[in-house]
């Protein structure tokens, strides 16, 4: 029997645990790398340039993100930053500014000299930290901005149903303050295109109709926050508008995990008062069998080849 304060265990879904790169493969530059942060932070590395989604890794607890006031730990930053080898970050890029997006993001930046890029509400909490203009890159639907091999496109997207942070941040926002200061601002799907393929990260489970036409991707990291609480026809929708839309052959599942637990525990699930995972992932897999795609979930720090067994990265090319 369900326990409704307890929380789904992965173990049904052990056959989707993504692959990870062993030995020198992890770290040959022989194509591109990805290590998935939780939440739905991803570190994405070709050996030569590295950029980074969100970067969320401080993760206060509940009781401090309900009660009081929040703020990045830089020591954490700092950690995860020696644990990647991303000295040399080009850019961290906020899908949206709410705190589990955007708190640690200008950390990254003051650290590794990186651009910091999102929305008006993202450069409003980089100032707030002191990260100069010179590194701010504010963004709009359709903009793209290159970083070594990478090209980065931002397609405006809706954050997912029951947002509870609305509005934008429309002066420097200096920690600590309330989490619910970090308010949304403008949502992001990002399309990250690189000579090996294309990947689309998708951190909300929402969408607008027609909103990814004419792009295309190989791989997906789909978020799947709130997802296991909308009823299943919302959810073959998401799943045709973006997986279908785009004619990915590999889903990678993010926004999933508890993320008011630390990185140095195993990522699991969130609570299910607080959302329903094995509700989301018992509409996703169905839906991911009948299309022939590959559906995985990722490990924290791990790191990962996104694209292989994807097919042709020349396909899209043109």
């Amino acid at each position: 029997m369900r326990m409704p304060f307890g929380r789904p265990s992965l173990r049904p879904y052990l056959a989707h645990r993504q692959p990870v790169l062993t030995g020198a493969r992890a770290s040959d530059g022989g194509g591109l790398r990805a290590c998935f942060l939780g939440t739905s932070s991803v570190f994405l590395d070709d050996g030569e340039t590295s950029v980074l989604c969100d970067g969320f890794v401080t993760r206060p607890g509940l009781l401090r993100v309900g009660l009081g006031r929040i703020a990045p730990d830089r020591a954490l930053v700092r950690a995860a930053i020696e644990r990647l080898g991303a000295r040399s970050l080009s850019a961290v890029f906020c899908a949206h500014s709410h705190y589990d997006h955007a708190l640690d993001a200008p950390v990254w930046s003051l650290e590794t000299g990186a651009d910091l890029v999102g929305s008006e509400s993202t450069a409003n909490i980089g100032r707030g930290l002191g990260v100069p203009s010179s590194s701010l890159r504010v963004v709009a639907d359709g903009d793209t901005l290159a970083y070594g091999r990478f090209e980065l496109t931002f397609i405006d997207s809706p954050h997912s149903p029951g947002d509870h942070f609305p509005g934008t941040v429309d002066a420097p926002l200096v920690p600590p303050a309330r989490a619910g200061a970090w308010q949304t601002g403008d949502a992001f799907s990002v399309l990250v295109a690189h000579p090996s393929g294309r990947i689309l990260l998708h951190a909300s489970a929402n969408f607008r109709p027609g909103m990814l036409t004419g792009h295309r991707a190989d791989a997906v990291y789909l978020g799947i926050g709130a997802l296991g609480k909308q009823p299943p026809e919302f959810a073959r929708r998401y799943w045709d508008e973006v997986v279908g839309a785009t004619g990915a052959r590999r889903v990678v599942l993010v926004h999933w995990d508890d993320f008011f637990t630390g990185l140095h525990r195993p990522l699991r699930p969130m609570p299910r008062f607080a959302d329903r995972v094995d509700t989301a992932l018992g509409m996703i897999l169905p839906l991911a069998e009948r299309d022939g795609v590959e559906v995985l979930i990722p490990s924290a720090w791990e790191p990962t080849d996104p694209l292989t067994g994807t097919g042709r990265p020349d396909r899209h090319r043109g």
